[in-house]
């Protein structure tokens, strides 16, 4: 009983999140529907150390569904993976409540080391296509990570992050990405910066012409003393 609920659940989740489903049936064709229900099955394996049967497993999903999730990742309810092609979750990644990830999307480590060495992304984080998330750190929960972004360091709560390597360009936007999934309207920093500097070049250019004019005016006050 308690798995239909679980089923129902992470349906209505794809629902919510992908204007494309048409009927809920089409959920059970989705790659992330598939990826997630079968990482159930091969955590529970993990956790009671049969680590062989599942990986076995885990690395039949990766070749029906293109998602790769290690079975001993820890992931929390309402994970939603958009498309899905791409997708790399390591072992030690622990996955809030109510997340968002977009295809090509890596939370991945950063060596050999022992331990925990991949992320920790906090609930209501959306992390957008192509984004790579390395190391052993937290993503703040309702943080926005930018398509395609290199984090490699803290993220607070409530932030967005964008860039290569990944810069905080805006705090405390509080908007919970499981109802606002925009993927496209990011503060853009480096446009910002060249636009001051554009804004500079044309004061200097105005006051580069104010001086041309007075050393005219002077040169021609000279002539006329002469």
């Amino acid at each position: 009983m308690n798995f239909i609920k679980y089923i129902k659940e992470e349906v209505k989740v794809i629902q919510e999140r992908d204007p494309a489903i048409k009927r809920p049936i089409e959920v059970f064709l989705y790659p992330s529907f598939k990826a997630i229900i079968r990482h159930r099955i091969a955590n529970h394996l993990f956790r009671k150390k049969r680590y062989f049967l599942a990986r076995w497993y885990s690395q039949r999903t990766v070749k029906k569904t293109g998602i790769e999730i290690h079975p001993g990742a820890t992931i929390g309810k309402g994970l939603f993976i958009d498309h899905g092609i791409g997708v790399v979750i390591g072992e030690t990644t622990v996955i809030g409540d109510n997340v968002t990830l977009y295809q090509g999307v890596t939370l991945g480590g950063t060596g050999k080391e022992q331990g925990k060495r991949h992320p920790t992304i906090g609930n209501n984080v959306m992390i957008s296509a192509g984004a790579k998330v390395i190391g052993s750190f937290t993503v703040g929960e309702n943080s926005k990570i930018g398509a395609g972004s290199v984090v490699l360091n803290e993220v607070p709560p409530n932030s967005t992050v964008v860039g290569v390597p990944g810069r905080i360009v805006k705090r405390d936007n509080i908007k919970v990405p499981r109802e606002e999934l925009d993927q496209t309207h990011f503060p853009d920093p480096v446009k910002n910066e060249l636009n001051a500097l554009k804004d500079d070049c044309e004061c200097l250019k105005d006051e580069h012409t104010l001086i041309y004019e007075k050393i005219a005016e002077l040169e021609k006050q000279i002539r006329m003393q002469k």
